[in-house]
């Protein structure tokens, strides 16, 4: 009998969920079974993706999320549950943390974390973004101790069409047009920031995985490197071979965006948040938890701002 975990996935053909996913398949030989949940609406929507995903041996299993039943039945034979479910299912992982708790051969539980540290300093627990992943650890302090589960924090997104994106809705909280040779810096653009690409934090599920005795129940902080919007700017000028229109919102200035977008319920208001709070520092750490798990090697800030560059040219879709 094989002594390798059994995964199952919630989210795996998400923005985020796809990367770990990836990830995960490419370091099958470290697991058992791989199965993700998904829904009828993505069977029909991504079958592409779902069709690439049965050839490499990952069983689809297809349900209801709220369905409690259903997601029992997803739970026989599997004893880590990997959630990647978006900002808008957070809360939906109470009832599977729940659940898995009622089921003793659950051993492992990595909610959906991936992002900003939702619990930095003091000031973290009265940000509205966090509010729902705050409602998870809740629920996961509450689990048997034989159910264990680590935070996989990430910081920002670095790739486009994320921090290196170009920005239509709101450039004003930070851009990176790449066509247009025009950036918006966030402070001075002397701040730093911690990034990670979407590939790393596949990587860095997989190592959390693979290296649970450096995981288990904590946060880990982890990113592909720290830099400053004035170093992103170089890299982009540099790649283009152009000199770039620059432009500079203060923290004062990105304070009353996120003001006007809350009062208006816009859709960039929790980004206007959540570069707020990283542009104050709320990326930082006097040290990062990347060998703890076994994590040496990560993607270079040239790499990433390659690929903006050439998704940018080729028409890939910006962030709104």
């Amino acid at each position: 009998m094989s002594n390798l975990s059994n995964l199952l996935i919630f989210g795996a053909t998400g923005t985020i969920g796809r990367y770990i996913t990836d990830a995960i398949v490419a370091a099958r030989p470290s697991f058992g079974r791989i199965a993700i949940f998904t829904s009828p609406n993505t069977l029909h929507s991504k079958p592409d993706q779902l069709d690439a995903l049965r050839r490499q041996g990952v069983d689809i299993l297809v349900g209801d999320l709220t369905n409690r039943e259903e997601v029992r039945r997803a739970y026989e034979g599997i004893d880590t549950v990997v959630s990647a479910l978006g900002r808008g299912a957070i809360a939906a992982q109470i009832p599977l943390i729940q659940l898995a708790n009622e089921t003793p051969h659950i051993h492992r539980f990595l909610p959906s974390e991936y992002g900003t540290d939702i619990e930095y300093g003091p000031a973290s627990v009265h940000e509205r973004p966090h509010q729902q992943k705050l409602l998870v650890r809740a629920a996961l302090k509450e689990v048997r101790p034989s159910l264990e589960y680590a935070y996989v924090v990430t910081g920002p997104y670095a790739d486009f069409p994320f921090y290196l994106g170009r920005s239509t809705r709101c450039p004003q909280a930070g851009t990176f047009d790449a066509l247009a040779k025009q950036a918006v810096l966030l402070g001075d653009g002397t701040g730093r920031v911690s990034l990670s690409a979407c590939d790393d934090v596949g990587q860095f599920v997989v190592h959390a995985l693979t290296h649970w005795d450096g995981a288990r129940n904590r946060a880990l902080k982890l990113n592909s490197f720290t830099t400053t919007p004035a170093d992103i700017l170089a890299e982009f000028e540099a790649q283009t071979g152009a000199q770039w229109t620059v432009e500079y919102t203060s923290l004062d200035q990105l304070r009353s965006l996120e003001r006007e977008a809350w009062a208006k319920e816009a859709p960039e208001a929790t980004g206007c948040t959540l570069r707020r709070i990283w542009t104050e520092g709320g990326t930082l750490y006097d040290r990062r938890d990347n060998e703890d798990i076994g994590v040496t090697e990560t993607k270079t800030l040239g790499e990433l701002v390659t690929g903006s560059i050439r998704s940018q040219v080729e028409g890939v879709p910006s962030r709104h």
